[in-house]
């Protein structure tokens, strides 16, 4: 199969239909990717307020990510520093407690090919159990004992809840999330930005 340079490629996944008829407010795929970037970020899909800026993690999600992560803003939003490659590219839409999972179609279809385009020597961050599922092969049963287990991954992957507000109960539950894992993420984070 022949390489397709990224320009072409990320003009073909932000004109994707592939689930078109699955998707309730139709097809809006949000990606950022440079050939640079030495740091990924596999999440799950982008929320209502992504599908309607277009802009990854412009939401209070986002704040907390960057937050968590010590990044700005600049940083997070230059494709040659972090790349943004989510689980599902559009919104599925809305279930009963919050958002449906991401569309099972996009990764198989984009994500190795993306991943391809990006530097061996990087730093994947793996938020919440659908990229975990993909991307962490020997990881615990659960999401909660996945993440307690992040020293086990790194320096190449780093695995986090999902920063959303809906898991303000999980945080007050694990607080050694933010006092112990967060100060550390934070300094191979920054390890990356530097290099």
């Amino acid at each position: 199969m022949a390489t397709t340079d990224l320009t072409t490629l990320l003009t073909n996944i932000r004109s994707c239909e592939i689930c078109i008829d699955e998707l309730p407010e139709g097809p809006r795929p949000v990606v950022q990717v440079g050939s640079k970037a030495a740091i990924t970020i596999i999440g799950q899909a982008p929320g209502r307020r992504v599908h309607e800026s277009g802009v990854p993690w412009d939401d209070p999600s986002g704040d907390r990510l960057r937050s968590w992560l010590d990044i700005s803003s600049e940083q997070f939003y230059d494709p040659d520093v972090l790349a943004i490659v989510p689980m599902g590219f559009c919104f599925p839409g809305t279930g009963k407690s919050g958002d449906n999972p991401p569309r099972p179609e996009c990764a198989p279809a984009w994500h190795d090919q993306l991943l391809q385009q990006l530097p061996s020597q990087r730093l994947d961050i793996l938020i919440g159990s659908y990229a975990q599922r993909r991307y962490v092969p020997d990881r615990a049963k659960t999401l909660t004992e996945t993440v307690a287990r992040w020293r086990e991954y790194l320096p190449t992957q780093v695995v986090l809840p999902h920063p959303s507000p809906r898991n303000n109960i999980w945080l007050k539950k694990n607080p050694w999330f933010e006092q112990e894992a967060i100060p550390a993420i934070r300094e191979i984070v920054q390890s990356h930005l530097q290099d």
